[in-house]
């Protein structure tokens, strides 16, 4: 079987799907892999090198997709509607397409995987259970967007992190609020803390005090009996009045702060406001906030998607849209494994080719459309709502 990787051509990407080390696994399970030309260039792996590891590089566009048995991708293929190469269509049927696909916001990219009978797995839908943790791709790529957002803030931030002591005079520590504890939210908490900040964190789920509490920071939360505990270790929206709540304690602590980096999301929803028009307005000059919700909206009233913005009162607003693609060469290699980690249990060596079981749970999880049809639960159930 014949396993492929393109080049990514949406805006922001930098990364890439194999890295030189799968590709020689790949091989090494009896899979043919070609590579599109330059397509990990961006994150520092010439073709040479997949070239040495084993693989084919090749020119043609069509012919990567259209020979392939297994796609390969970081990001979900353009559609005819979204670019000068409509990579949906060059897909020939049968073809296993595996790659983070945002399926409950792309309806149309759905259908056209069903349409193509393609079966098409959306990684960033892997089960939260113990043999698949070395499959998530969420996990794997928000460890380092959560390191890269303290990164920036002090890149941002015109003082400096830690408490200094001089004969000239004392520098004050920074005060750096965390808001949203998961994956991201604790590698940003130890990263800031490594720098030297007063780290401080807040979240909806009370299982997460332990964990912040761990790594030295303070843990600030709503005293509420409502549980912000969402399956699979998620957190879930919250009440009117949680939100309420909420707001005033963010209000009254953020004001004190120099530094906040929101992290909060909700799957396939737009992210939660937690920091308002006001509180921008409360924070000190100079003060930055890091919004790795950006590409869902932002958790900040005054974030601007994908751009840097100064407010009237001097706070730094930083969107990036795709934060991981900024530490292109780590995140790929970690998202390759990733992959790897997925297909190499699906691989029937004696055979030479797949033995997918289709009721497994991680496939089951995982796999949006097969045989021409929709298949995933949560994709069955939005259809509905949208006929009821």
């Amino acid at each position: 079987m014949k396993i492929a990787i393109p080049k990514e051509r949406r805006q922001h990407e930098k990364r890439v799907a194999a890295t030189p080390d799968t590709v020689k696994k790949y091989i090494a399970l009896g899979f043919n892999v070609s590579i599109e030309k330059d397509a990990g260039k961006a994150s520092q792996i010439m073709n040479n090198d997949y070239q040495d590891a084993g693989a084919t590089i090749v020119d043609d566009v069509s012919s990567i997709y259209k020979d392939a048995d297994i796609i390969l991708k970081v990001q979900k293929p353009m559609m005819a509607s979204e670019g000068e190469l409509d990579e949906v269509s060059l897909i020939k049927k049968g073809t296993i397409l595996i790659s983070t696909l945002d399926p409950m916001l792309s309806p149309e990219h759905n259908a056209a995987y069903a349409a193509g009978n393609i079966a098409a797995f959306s990684m960033e839908f892997m089960p939260r259970i113990s043999r698949a943790q070395s499959m998530d791709v969420l996990s794997s790529q928000s460890n380092l967007a959560g390191y890269n957002a303290v990164i920036d803030a002090a890149h941002h931030y015109g003082r400096a992190f830690p408490m200094m002591m001089t004969a000239a005079g004392t520098v004050a520590p920074a005060k750096v609020m965390i808001m949203g504890v998961g994956v991201a939210g604790l590698q940003a908490i130890a990263t800031a803390k490594r720098l030297g900040a007063v780290v401080s964190a807040t979240d909806v789920r009370s299982a997460t005090k332990e964990q912040v509490e761990s790594l030295g920071g303070k843990f600030i939360m709503v005293e509420s009996d409502e549980s912000g505990d969402a399956e699979g270790g998620y957190a879930k929206e919250m009440s009117d009045d949680y939100k309420r709540a909420q707001a005033q304690l963010i209000a009254s602590t953020l004001k004190k702060q120099d530094i906040a980096i929101t992290t909060a999301l909700i799957p396939g929803r737009p992210a939660p406001i937690l920091i308002d028009d006001e509180m921008v307005k409360s924070m000190k000059p100079g003060s930055v906030i890091i919004d790795l919700a950006a590409p869902a909206g932002g958790n900040c009233s005054m974030t601007k998607p994908g751009e840097t913005i100064i407010t009237e009162n001097g706070v730094i607003i930083v969107a990036h849209l795709n934060v991981a693609s900024n530490l292109a060469a780590d995140t790929s290699a970690l998202y390759a494994k990733n992959l790897l980690n997925f297909i190499t249990p699906l691989v029937n060596e004696e055979k030479n080719g797949l033995n997918i079981d289709w009721e497994d749970e991680i496939i089951v999880g995982t796999l949006l459309t097969k045989d021409g049809k929709i298949v995933h639960e949560r994709l069955l159930q939005e259809q509905l709502k949208e006929e009821n």
